[in-house]
């Protein structure tokens, strides 16, 4: 018995041993894997962008407006860039944060190579944005047609976000232009957002009779888009902080410059949300599984915000302008800013990146 007992003693001492071996090898197995996500992860597809403002895609290639009036072609395979440039009847001007703003590609852009931009012109000595129609022949992209011209523009505040919303139609934000007024005003296109048919035309269902404005009081929206259920957020900049999310719906005043924050007053709409005195600068956003996702440009985040508990991660902090972000599938993309005259640029600034949501959740 005793030298059976002594037997079974030493199997044991002997498989403890070897766990306690195991361990330090299965620790670091691990460590490696997380070493490789995080080395994988933002990865970067393109560099030496300049000042680029939206991200648009089809099948494996990018189309990138840069703000200063070109569009960057880029392999998301290879890397590898096009610089294309554009031909518009009326001058790309890139002043202060004005120039070639936003740009989405046409829903039948794989037969017809159109697409949808937004820019900043000048007329008379003023400052104006426009919507346009652009065809890609060859490496440029060339003036087709006129959706809407006379938006407010000027050094600041000229929104300039596009997206063709579940309904088909196409949703376009505008700032005040650095004319607070405006946004409360009616009859102007600044400080709004607008909605139209991929024509030009005003649908016959707009909030407001013969109207583009779908929503107004705001000062500088820059990003749009939709959840799961189909309701449109918007994100937009305060004056001091009190950065926003607003839940958008047709015809409602958004308040600005009459309230901000959690200030209230009848017939007005305060944010979903609002970032008190802490400052994100958010510009374009995308939506995934109940989250949005927001590019914060002073705030240099990623910043992934749950729509039913308003809480937030920050998924990328590597001090970058972030512009922009398109999802697609478990995959975000954002580009940087940081050459935006706001910034400070880094080797290989600006960058077009990928983040797999997947290893972040």
């Amino acid at each position: 018995m005793k030298r059976v007992a002594l037997f079974l003693l030493i199997i044991m001492l002997a498989a403890c041993t070897n766990e306690n071996e195991q361990a330090p090898d299965r620790q670091k197995d691990k460590q490696e894997a997380k070493e490789t996500i995080q080395s994988e992860n933002p990865k970067v597809i393109a560099e030496n962008l300049d000042i680029p403002w939206n991200i648009t895609k089809v099948e494996d290639t990018f189309y990138l407006s840069q703000r200063g009036g070109s569009i960057q072609q880029v392999d998301g395979k290879t890397g590898r860039t096009v610089l294309q440039n554009i031909n518009v009847t009326k001058d790309i001007v890139h002043a202060g944060e004005g120039g070639f703003l936003g740009f989405i590609l046409a829903p039948d852009f794989e037969s017809t190579n159109e697409a949808l931009a937004y820019h900043t012109y000048e007329q008379e000595g003023s400052l104006y944005n426009r919507v346009i129609r652009i065809q890609l022949q060859e490496d440029t992209w060339v003036e087709t047609g006129i959706l809407l011209e006379g938006i407010p523009g000027g050094q600041i505040h000229n929104g300039g976000r596009l997206k063709i919303g579940p309904d088909q139609k196409l949703y376009v934000t505008t700032g005040d232009a650095g004319e607070a007024d405006l946004a409360q005003d009616l009859h102007s296109l600044g400080g709004k957002i607008l909605r139209m048919e991929l024509d030009g035309s005003i649908p016959s269902d707009n909030p407001f009779s013969n109207s583009y404005v779908y929503s107004y009081g705001h000062r500088n929206p820059q990003g749009l888009a939709w959840d799961k259920d189909g309701q449109l957020y918007s994100t937009e900049h305060g004056q001091t902080a009190h950065d926003e999310i607003n839940r958008i719906e047709p015809g409602n005043n958004y308040g600005w410059p009459v309230i901000q924050g959690s200030e209230e007053k009848a017939g007005m709409i305060p944010p979903f949300y609002h970032t008190g005195n802490t400052t994100w600068a958010p510009s374009g956003i995308d939506s995934r599984e109940g989250k949005l996702y927001i590019a914060a440009l002073r705030g240099t985040k990623i910043i992934e915000f749950d729509i039913d508990t308003k809480e937030q991660t920050v998924i990328y902090d590597q001090r970058d302008r972030v512009r922009d972000i398109f999802i697609q599938n478990d995959s975000l993309y954002a580009i940087t800013n940081n050459r935006d005259g706001r910034g400070t640029p880094k080797e290989g600034d600006d960058r077009l990146i990928k983040i797999n949501l997947e290893t972040e959740g």
